[in-house]
């Protein structure tokens, strides 16, 4: 996850530059002394100087700076004249060159004000979002250094938790067949299922049998793939227990770091087994086709036209649970 806020981070960053008001077309300038003329308290001025290019005297309207010091300002700079002082600069080269320029034209409009704004707050937050990937990312590198993997723990968690459910959907569709089957097994010793007399309890056991028929061999296959991988997943489990936490990992023994550690390096490579054989989706699949339950009234009908149609199927199959 933190290479992803890294990536963001540095995306932001980027795109923080490309909002940045360009600077590149700065001109080259040359100071100059400004003979203020006339001067509102806001700062607008009429200023007078003379072109250093042409050596001749120029008035023009200014900005000058409203917060510069009060002895500068006409009339305390020159009581004689009544002149202020400021400062500026003329273009040096171009066909403009000579004129005023004034450094409140790179101040930026409101359009560039709002993309400058816009270009710190994206600067802001991806450079935090830099500093998180990048403290978050060493943080991991450690707890994997050390032998903490919450997320292996976690997925093997998972896939034992599916091959249980699997493996007690299977046990409880048996259940079902074993309690339906019960008190017809004297009446049923003698008469194949499909000659049976319709009733509850010959409908109960038939609707039984058909969610275990529907399902096929490859929901019995996925529930003993399940108990044996859950035997297998449920020691290594027990062992990786202190790799689910660094702090859990810190207070482990060293034996103890050791066999999380292994158990960890077990469970990646069983994961990736199963992943391999799509085990994970078969175990669900099969717990729901075990789940599968008709309606007791609609669901009849067609339960016992499919005995009618394969009543091999459900002859066998009850007597293998049978026995």
């Amino acid at each position: 996850m933190f290479r992803w806020v890294l990536a963001l981070g540095l995306a932001l960053v980027g795109f923080s530059l490309i909002l940045a008001p360009s600077v590149t077309d700065f001109p080259d300038l040359r100071q100059i002394d400004l003979d203020v003329v006339d001067e509102k308290p806001d700062g607008e001025c009429t200023v007078r100087w003379t072109d250093p290019f042409e050596d001749r005297e120029r008035v023009e309207p200014y900005r000058c700076d409203p917060d510069r010091e009060p002895i500068l300002k006409a009339p305390d700079y020159d009581p004689a004249s009544g002149l202020g002082w400021e400062t500026g600069f003329v273009i040096a080269k171009g066909p403009d060159r000579g004129e005023l320029y004034s450094l409140d034209e790179d101040v930026p409009t409101e359009t560039g004000g709002m993309r400058g704004e816009l270009s710190e707050a994206t600067a802001a937050g991806g450079l935090l979002l830099t500093a998180v990937g990048i403290a978050g990312g060493g943080f991991g590198a450690l707890m994997r250094a050390s032998g903490v993997n919450p997320a292996a723990v976690h997925r093997a968690r998972r896939l034992r938790d599916a091959a249980n459910a699997v493996a007690e959907d299977y046990e409880r569709a048996l259940e079902a067949v074993r309690t339906a089957w019960a008190p017809l097994r004297r009446e049923l010793a003698s008469v194949p299922l499909e000659s049976a007399r319709p009733g509850p309890q010959t409908t109960a056991l038939v609707l039984a049998l058909q969610v275990l028929v529907e399902a096929g061999p490859q929901a019995r296959s996925a529930a003993e793939a399940g108990r044996e991988l859950s035997s297998r997943l449920d020691p290594l489990l027990a062992d990786a227990a202190p790799a689910r936490k660094y702090q859990d990992m810190l207070r482990a023994d060293r034996d103890q770091r050791w066999e999380a550690q292994h158990a960890v390096s077990e469970l990646t490579e069983l994961v990736k087994d199963t992943d391999r054989q799509n085990s994970a989706h078969e175990f669900a699949q099969a717990s729901v086709d075990l789940l599968r339950r008709p309606d007791p009234e609609l669901g009849a009908v067609s339960a016992w036209s499919d005995l009618e149609a394969r009543p091999e199927k459900y002859r066998s199959l009850l007597a293998e649970i049978a026995r």
